[in-house]
């Protein structure tokens, strides 16, 4: 049992709840169980915990044994929603699984929300069509979403996506990590939302080579190459720059780049922070499209355990069944304060305070602008994209439009690209950006909160699209804007405007504050 005692700490509102569940937990030195299972423990206890309050409430668990802790439920072992309802068989309280009902409104929202397992086919490796006939070979080919979202667990379906070319949708819970083909990076474990940054991009080769900020693990960064590997005529040399400052990190992008089997178009710069690149210098100066994906609050992530939450179940009503003692003996102590006797006053959310969120969020949010800002003075750039697995618009719609007024768009000639102008699959997503948000922050009158509203792209977790939650908008200039280059003494060509104001990130300013490693 110490292994739920241990549990119970991190699930419980607690005044310490920095930093994200596994750092809380893998650094707490008192623990009497496996770290590892422990942490299997909250993260799943959390994710069922709205589905777990209303069965313990409808099967009156409580009531009945009085001494049981409202939390954590060991569900690691819980594969899918119908293998809970069978587990409610083995309540010992003398009721039955037919005496509970299951069609509570958390569990049929969960049965309806389910996320679907996101495939990407690496076509630098492998074709669709071909998966579709080994990997894939006895799936069922569906033509909705919807019959994937409400699939029972591992169930062989699959849908091909509309939005973003080879990528397939299968049913929660497929397993294909023991495939050849996920062994040898012939597909990508890559959710929807995360391939857009790269496909919104639209990289053309003629305009230069191609800069990914902020690269670790690298699934964005072998989405671009795949991408440009299918625009390019054979024989045509592309190059994409993968930039990670964190070596520990670059080691992982290393090791993605090479899986994906495009190590010939991307050159990893490891420990390389984009913030100290001078976008005048040669090989930067060549740069003809950025990849911007920085560090985030990750609040969009699916089972992000830095916006840990849990619903309580009520142990508290007029007909409890008698106890014969409110007292539990352990290692010879009597304990009168077990989880058991968690009030309402203690049910609730454990995410942080909202003053403290929001300065988390501010200081992100000034970190990621910095990064854009920067991206704006590669004097050869046409295009950028910029994207968060971040919901606050403090990090999204507000970065872009502080980005759109600043005096490094105007003096650059950087634009929003317009929904018209996106690539079809991303012209066609419906969920766009939230126009509050924009109406909030324009102090710039010719720029419209609506027009800069449809130019965003959004995802929300949660939805009938399947995705995490997300963020992406993309930067344009015309070739007439590009900045006007000069040569240098030693024979790069540098822009002598940029070279002048470029003073780079002092060792003093990093890291940003708050800053998180949050990628999808």
């Amino acid at each position: 049992m110490s292994l739920y005692y241990d549990a119970a700490k991190f699930l419980l509102p607690s005044k310490d709840q920095s930093g994200s569940l596994k750092s809380r937990v893998f650094g707490t030195k008192d623990l009497r169980s496996s770290p590892k299972q422990v942490y299997a423990v909250v993260a799943e206890a959390s994710r069922w915990s709205p589905i777990l309050a209303e069965v313990v409430e409808k099967s009156q668990l409580l009531q009945y044994e009085r001494k049981a802790s409202s939390i954590p439920w060991d569900m690691k072992g819980f594969r899918s929603i119908d293998e809970l309802g069978t587990h409610l068989g083995t309540i010992d309280v003398g009721r039955t699984k037919d005496d509970v009902s299951i069609t509570t409104p958390s569990l049929q929202k969960a049965k309806q929300l389910q996320h679907p397992r996101w495939v990407r086919i690496n076509t630098l490796k492998s074709t669709l069509e071909n998966q579709l006939q080994t990997t894939f070979a006895g799936f069922e080919n569906v033509t909705s979403l919807e019959q994937i979202l409400v699939a029972q667990a591992a169930t062989k379906v699959l849908h091909v996506d509309e939005h973003v070319p080879d990528l397939v949708a299968l049913a929660p819970g497929t397993d294909l990590s023991k495939t050849t083909a996920y062994r040898n990076g012939s597909i990508i474990l890559q959710d929807k939302a995360s391939c857009f940054p790269a496909y919104l991009l639209d990289a053309n080769p003629d305009d230069g080579t191609c800069l990914d900020a902020c690269a670790a693990p690298g699934n964005k960064t072998t989405h671009l190459a795949a991408i440009l590997e299918g625009q390019t005529q054979t024989g045509r040399n592309i190059q994409v720059w993968a930039c990670e400052r964190d070596k520990a990190r670059a080691g992982i992008l290393t090791g993605m780049v090479e899986l994906a089997g495009c190590q010939d178009i991307v050159t990893v710069k490891a420990g390389q922070d984009f913030l100290l690149l001078n976008p005048a210098h040669n090989p930067w100066n060549k740069v003809g499209s950025l990849l911007l994906d920085p560090s985030c609050s990750g609040s969009g992530i699916v089972g992000r355990d830095e916006t840990l939450a849990v619903t309580l179940p009520s142990n508290v009503g007029s007909d409890h069944v008698p106890d014969k003692s409110r007292k539990r003996k352990r290692h010879g102590k009597t304990d009168t304060n077990s989880i058991a006797d968690v009030g309402e006053e203690k049910q609730g959310s454990a995410q942080p305070a909202d003053d403290r969120l929001q300065e988390r969020l501010m200081a992100l949010s000034a970190f990621q602008l910095r990064l854009l800002l920067h991206a704006f003075r590669f004097p050869n750039a046409r295009r950028i994209s910029y994207s968060t697995c971040s919901i606050h618009a403090t990090e999204n719609e507000h970065v872009v439009l502080a980005a759109l007024q600043s005096g490094e768009a105007k003096q650059y000639g950087w634009r929003l690209l317009t929904r018209n102008e996106q690539i079809r699959g991303m012209r066609t997503w419906p969920l766009r950006g939230d126009i509050q948000a924009c109406q909030d922050k324009i102090v710039d009158g010719s720029i419209g909160a609506y027009q800069v509203a449809e130019d965003c792209i959004r995802c929300r977790p949660g939805t009938q699209e399947g995705t995490q939650g997300f963020f992406v908008a993309a930067f344009i200039r015309s070739a007439q804007e590009v900045i006007v280059d000069v040569e240098s003494s030693n024979g790069d060509v540098v822009d002598s405007e940029a070279n002048e104001d470029w003073n780079g990130l002092s060792d003093g300013e990093w890291p940003p504050p708050y800053a998180t490693n949050a990628k999808i």
